[in-house]
């Protein structure tokens, strides 16, 4: 990618959904690590750890995605569009 391109950025959805997974993976694994124990609807199984977890894990993939491929921004394409939305109206 070369030094002027621009990119999405923050407007990128991967960067919106691995943010909200990460904040409710790190909520999810606290609840799952202090708070009550509820074994026995789970099978003893701490779901709320396991969940928070994996939604943790996912959202740190996500935002590594979006940062090391960036959706880059085509310039031209957006001049055009501009210039046609000029034009219609």
């Amino acid at each position: 990618m070369a030094q002027n391109e621009k990119t999405a950025g923050l407007f990128d959805i991967r960067n919106v959904i691995g943010g909200l997974m990460a904040v409710y993976g790190v909520v999810l694994t606290l609840m799952g690590a202090f708070g009550d124990e509820e074994g026995d609807k789970t099978g003893d199984v701490n779901a709320n750890l396991w969940a928070g977890l994996v939604l943790l894990v996912v959202g740190i993939v996500f935002l590594a995605w979006a940062r090391m491929r960036p959706v880059v921004v085509d310039e031209e394409a957006v001049a055009e569009v501009r210039r046609e939305d000029e034009h219609n109206l």
